[in-house]
């Protein structure tokens, strides 16, 4: 398991923004509010510095923005950074979580060891626990980096971020380390879901994820982990997942990892189903050269699936569940399968492939039937499927698929309050239709256009009858320019948090 570079921690306490001695105090500013009793509390006692700032314009609080003022000993904080909110009409949690993510995100940058958040004009009606759990969520996604294979670091980075939360009243400080505590356990593991899919190619392969699933199952209460190697996959002829990864040195993995909550009286289990391609060269259908270095991203799904599966079992969440995982290198050799060929899935359905770089559905169906095999009803499976995807969203968002419009609804509720978003797009027959096979059952693409949604429409057919969705996160797989403005490039851990709303909401 990897060292973790920036060790963050997170608490909450009653303090007053002055008298804290930290290496940086932050604090957020609305663009359109012009009276704000802490910010001119704090304005006064540094001799008006902040008045001057906005007056010359260099600093108008765009959400997203931030400048650093050095206190001079006025307060008892070294630095004092300003976080832009933006209007204040138009806040909402994801504000608050991404002003905390650019508050540890620049205090790692110059280096600092402590930071505190300072509430400003915070209301007693507020949902203290949810702003704590989203602060905390915050704070470890923009101080997280990603450097385990630098042997030698000349930037002097200190390795620890204390952080404190802080409020002048005793009762939201309660309420902000309840969700602080909740945001720390999620924060955590969608860090390491990052850190599993930062990790090059030949670090992690499939059985070194399998084992990394096995070590997580073995030390969290009420979740085990059971792991077929090429020869189960075979031997249960799992065609699909064992065909893709028979050209890699590093053979196949199917993880299945299983929640039963403690006490909960036998209830019908749900499938997180995700795809853990640990390198996707495309296969004999090679991909182009350039970037092909950020497929070792082509396991977020599996990764986000693993790390839910902690969480749930850590906040001992009510909902009986099983994580599959299908881990496979992707990789031309002489074993590799090969356009033209016709496969034969878990499910029995025939499958010609006439492109091996279209190997994260061939994988999946076989994780969607056996999830429908261990009696689950309700399916949800994340891939980083399609560059199709990405040309119609983006960077911004997932792409939505469902067979069923209340769990779409749900999955697109939990998007939001997770701050991880999603775009539905359609799903129908004629989809289905276009991936039809003639000599059998199916093909593994359908026609040049609409390749995302095509592509859903395969898995969907191996769904039936189960309540399903289909969540497309080719586009979330790594940061995105907006993102890099307070966090680190590379993977974001897409999936984790809004998985893990979606299970809360779960009664």
């Amino acid at each position: 398991m990897a060292k973790q570079i920036i060790k963050i921690d997170v608490k909450a306490k009653k303090a007053d923004i002055a008298r804290v001695k930290t290496d940086v105090a932050a604090i957020g500013v609305f663009s359109d509010v012009k009276k704000s009793a802490s910010l001119d509390s704090l304005d006064a006692k540094l001799a008006g510095a902040i008045s001057r700032l906005k007056k010359i314009g260099d600093f108008k609080a765009a959400a997203g923005s931030s400048i650093f003022l050095y206190t001079h000993g006025k307060i008892a904080a070294e630095r004092l950074l300003l976080i832009g909110l933006g209007e204040k009409k138009q806040a909402d949690s994801e504000t608050f979580r991404r002003a905390a993510a650019k508050a540890a995100f620049e205090a790692v940058n110059i280096k600092a060891k402590t930071l505190a958040i300072f509430l400003n004009d915070e209301k007693s009606n507020a949902d203290f626990e949810k702003l704590g759990q989203t602060l905390a969520e915050g704070i470890h996604f923009g101080g997280y980096r990603y450097d385990e294979f630098v042997t030698q670091s000349s930037d002097g980075r200190s390795g620890v971020l204390s952080a404190t939360i802080a409020s002048d009243s005793q009762s939201a400080v309660t309420k902000l380390s309840k969700g602080i505590k909740i945001g720390q356990i999620i924060a955590k593991a969608q860090n390491f879901a990052r850190t599993l899919c930062n990790r090059p190619g030949n670090i992690l392969y499939p059985s070194e994820f399998a084992a990394a699933a096995r070590k997580i199952a073995g030390a969290v209460k009420g979740l085990s982990c059971t792991i077929y190697d090429d020869k189960k996959l075979a031997a249960k002829k799992i065609g699909g997942l064992n065909a893709v990864g028979r050209g890699a040195t590093h053979k196949p993995r199917l993880i299945i990892l299983k929640y039963a909550p403690k006490g909960k009286k036998k209830t019908e289990p749900l499938a997180l189903v995700g795809k853990a391609i640990t390198f996707d060269s495309g296969g004999i259908s090679l991909k182009p050269a350039s970037d092909m270095h950020e497929m070792k991203y082509d396991m977020t799904g599996g990764a986000a699936v693993l790390m839910t599966m902690e969480i749930a079992a850590r906040l001992k969440l009510p909902v009986a569940l099983y994580g599959i995982i299908c881990a496979a290198e992707n990789r031309p050799d002489g074993g590799s399968y090969l356009p033209g060929d016709i496969i034969t899935t878990y499910s029995g359905k025939t499958v010609e492939i006439l492109n091996t770089d279209a190997e994260g559905r061939i994988v999946l169906c076989d994780g969607i039937h056996l999830a429908k095999t261990l009696k689950c009803k309700t399916i949800i499976d994340l891939a980083t499927l399609t560059g199709a995807c990405v040309v119609a969203l983006g960077k911004h968002k997932a792409g939505l698929f469902s067979n069923n419009e209340k769990l779409a609804k749900s999955i697109e509720q939990a998007a939001k309050d997770s701050g991880e978003p999603v775009w539905s797009l359609p799903y129908g027959q004629e989809y289905a239709d276009e991936i039809k096979g003639k000599i059998a059952d199916m093909k593994n693409i359908g026609s040049k256009w609409g390749g995302a949604c095509s592509a859903a429409a395969f898995l969907g057919e191996f769904a039936k009858p189960a309540v399903w969705a289909h969540l497309d996160i080719a586009p979330t797989m790594d940061a995105s320019e907006p993102i890099k403005k307070y966090a680190e490039p590379g993977s974001i851990g897409f999936g984790v948090r809004l998985l893990t709303e979606f299970l809360r909401s779960q009664k």
